[in-house]
């Protein structure tokens, strides 16, 4: 789908966040846009602390000093407006209550923050916006993250190096070239001052009509589909991004878009694990720092109705205690069709997170999001301990990565050397011959 991303009032044609389309910026009047249980001795590595009861203390010492109102805005992510971080923009006094990107960070302990294209002139312009957003936020450093799985959707291809899609990579059958074009990916992507690439995706191309996966998928064959995966999640690793892998339970088999509508796939359990799970599998035992979800319903998984997101039976019973993941759920955009259904905007927030979600993406109403998640704290629906889970395992994901107290600061010299080297410019051409 295509999304209408609104600056100021002027309409701007762009890909939405997430599964593939719907998500990005929208005017203020736009429509928002083969697994086994895993024992706690299976965890990968990564997802463990290094030094446990260091870490451990540290974070714990975070989530303890933080109000319940910060808490909350850990959860987080939405779009903000502008090329810099004190751009005054009537879209964020709209949608915000806050003028600019920095003083929206401020006002709602913001954890994180997605950009897309209109965020984005030039490599120094990036670099400084993202340095700004960071010295605005004042407990723990922000998440900043965008789409940029290469091919179709790539936020940041104004400045990049145009690399492989998912479905040339596959082609190849060459894990190390998989690994090989995330770490690049990564590199350019940590030297502009993102941190958090909403990639790679780890569905299985199962229906040739989908409209929404497609070329984006490493391919049909879900035990290639898993080695390409954590490839790729390796060489995220390596660059020092987070990566997260994407659409959970898999949004292979569908032919309607997520972004307008609400895909339901017939899926059974023991189908499940044969042809959606083993990516997913695979990225978790790579290492992989956060899982996204899918707006889409999968009767036979949980028979309430309910996409994915909103699915605690999924996110928790499948995600969280079959397949043993351990860090970062992240919602698909909140503003896509496909879970604005059958709830309010309020209401969905609040229900992401009782399901099993810690990061929250794209609200369509951020103020309606955020107050209901903040009311359901306070009134116990959702309890103190829900919450700390939830913020614990967001500051866990900057403590893995280094940059829990210190906020990463970009530097538009390096990002120069870095962003279309030669290096990676022939990394390029690979595919291309």
């Amino acid at each position: 789908m295509v999304g209408r991303i609104g600056t100021a009032g002027t309409l701007v044609l762009a890909l939405a966040a997430c599964a593939g389309g719907g998500g990005g910026p929208a005017t203020p009047s736009s429509a928002a846009a083969a697994a086994q249980p895993s024992p706690a001795a299976s965890v990968p590595t990564s997802q463990k602390p290094t030094s446990q009861k260091p870490m451990a203390d540290e974070v714990g010492r975070l989530v303890k000093a933080m109000s319940r109102e910060e808490k909350v805005g850990q959860l987080f992510m939405p779009v903000v407006y502008g090329t810099a971080a004190d751009t005054v923009s009537g879209e964020n006094q709209a949608r915000f209550g806050a003028q600019t990107p920095a003083k929206v960070v401020a006002k709602y302990h913001l954890g994180g923050v997605i950009l897309f294209p209109a965020n984005v002139k030039s490599t120094a312009q990036v670099v400084r916006l993202a340095n700004g957003l960071q010295a605005a936020a004042k407990r723990v450093p922000l998440l900043i993250g965008t789409d940029q799985e290469n091919g179709l959707v790539s936020r940041m291809s104004a400045l990049m190096t145009d690399l492989p899609s998912a479905d040339r990579i596959g082609a190849t059958g060459d894990t190390e070239f998989s690994r090989a074009v995330a770490r690049a990916t990564g590199d350019e992507l940590k030297a502009l001052g993102v941190n958090l690439d909403f990639a790679p995706v780890a569905d299985v191309n199962l229906n040739p009509r989908n409209p929404v996966i497609g070329r984006r998928a490493f391919g049909d064959d879900p035990a290639k589909v898993a080695k390409m995966v954590s490839a790729a999640v390796k060489g995220f690793g390596e660059a020092g991004v987070a990566s997260t892998a994407k659409h959970f339970p898999g949004h292979g088999d569908t032919a309607t878009d997520s972004h307008t509508g609400l895909p339901v796939i017939k899926h059974t359990r023991a189908q499940w694990e044969k042809l959606d799970a083993p990516p997913f599998k695979a990225a978790i035992d790579a290492g992989v720092d956060a899982v996204m979800s899918a707006h889409i319903v999968m009767p036979k998984l949980d028979d309430s109705g309910d996409p994915a997101t909103l699915s605690k039976p999924i996110l928790t019973g499948l995600l969280r205690d079959k397949l043993g993941f351990k860090g970062v759920i992240s919602t698909d955009a909140l503003n896509m069709g496909g879970v604005r259904k059958k709830y309010g905007d309020g209401e969905v927030a609040v229900r992401a997170v009782l399901a099993g979600a810690d990061l929250l993406l794209m609200p369509a109403d951020f103020p309606k999001a955020y107050n209901a998640v903040l009311g359901a704290v306070k009134s116990g629906r959702i309890s103190q301990a829900r919450l700390d889970a939830s913020v614990t395992r967001l500051l866990t994901l900057r403590k893995n990565r280094g940059f829990l107290t210190d906020a990463p600061k970009a530097s538009a010299e390096e990002a120069a050397k870095v962003l279309r080297s030669a290096k990676h410019r022939k990394l390029a051409a690979r595919a291309a011959g």
